[in-house]
């Protein structure tokens, strides 16, 4: 793969609790660097990455419902609408992962539309299944939801549970939703094999921490 597309693949991401706005200055600038698709930060950071990046075409990416999921759906509206209102163009949205566990497949879906609707096309919503607490089947009926609720990714996981992405998961959601939803692969993606791995499986973004790590690797520097 091309480096330079391989960069347009790429949410480069500091999640962290303890990250600082230094740290955040420096992912800005690192993205910037490497002309990454977005950066993906928590919430409190959104202002601050926007200022920073608004002299570029790169994306901010913040969280909603992270990490577990578990906050009440009007909780996760108003995040939606704070972090928009704050300067955010993408939402990764925790999915209800309790109630997928008990098959209320209902509440999951009417969560994830709630924050479609909330945000009016005024922000792409990717949903976070966590995949490493589903079972396959539970995986495949997130999937359906998300589709249903009318969101625009998959995105495999917080990268704050037991597991991250894998390919195998990458291709069971590639096989579930087609063309009607993009995906993003995300936790635990550290090197350039890896990132090339998730998109040959069928991923349309790549959340990481590494981003800069992946593309020297790949030697391509700016």
């Amino acid at each position: 793969m091309d480096n330079l597309n391989l960069a347009k693949y790429i949410d480069h991401t500091n999640l962290n609790p303890y990250a600082t706005s230094i740290d955040i200055i420096n992912l800005c600038n690192e993205a910037k660097k490497f002309n990454f698709k977005a950066v993906c930060i928590n919430p409190c950071y959104v202002p601050l990455a926007k200022n920073c990046l608004e002299d570029s075409n790169i994306l901010v990416c913040t969280v909603i419902g992270f990490p577990l999921g578990a906050n009440t759906t009007n909780t996760k509206i108003f995040e939606a609408k704070d972090a928009i209102e704050n300067g955010a163009n993408e939402l990764d949205m925790v999915m209800n992962i309790g109630a997928a566990k008990e098959n209320n497949w209902l509440l999951v879906k009417r969560d994830i539309a709630a924050v479609v609707n909330a945000v009016s096309g005024r922000a792409i919503v990717k949903v976070i299944l966590e995949t490493c607490l589903l079972t396959n089947d539970e995986k495949v009926k997130a999937c359906n939801c998300v589709v249903e609720a009318g969101a625009d990714f998959i995105k495999t996981s917080t990268g704050f549970s037991t597991a991250g992405a894998i390919s195998s998961d990458i291709k069971l959601i590639r096989k579930t939703v087609g063309n009607k939803c993009a995906i993003k692969a995300s936790g635990g993606i550290k090197h350039l094999e890896e990132a090339i791995l998730m998109i040959e499986a069928g991923a349309n973004r790549l959340g990481t921490s590494n981003g800069a790590r992946i593309m020297r690797a790949g030697k391509i520097e700016s």
